[in-house]
């Protein structure tokens, strides 16, 4: 295998995971400055304000594109299986 080879592949992998975790934390850290700012308007300082409806907009999240991480990730493992034996050269 070479060094080109390698580095497409790690190259390909990083990218399937920002594509992953991308739509999570993003609207985890939309939530968290929402919540933030009503924090900071209503002069409430509750530590598990800011967790629970952040761990809701993750779970949500995930459950609404959790098709589509199954999708990418599937087509990822499909390439990568069927040019295993070149890879192996």
């Amino acid at each position: 295998m070479s060094q080109t080879v390698v580095l497409d592949l790690a190259q390909r992998a990083l990218w399937l995971m920002l594509q992953l975790c991308a739509p999570a934390l993003i609207l985890s850290l939309v939530v968290g400055l929402a919540v933030s700012v009503f924090q900071a308007v209503t002069q409430i300082n509750e530590m598990t304000l800011t967790f629970i409806p952040k761990m809701i907009t993750v779970f949500a999240t995930l459950a609404f594109f959790g098709p589509w991480m199954m999708g990418i990730t599937l087509d990822f493992m499909q390439n990568l299986m069927i040019h295993l034996p070149d890879y192996a050269r």
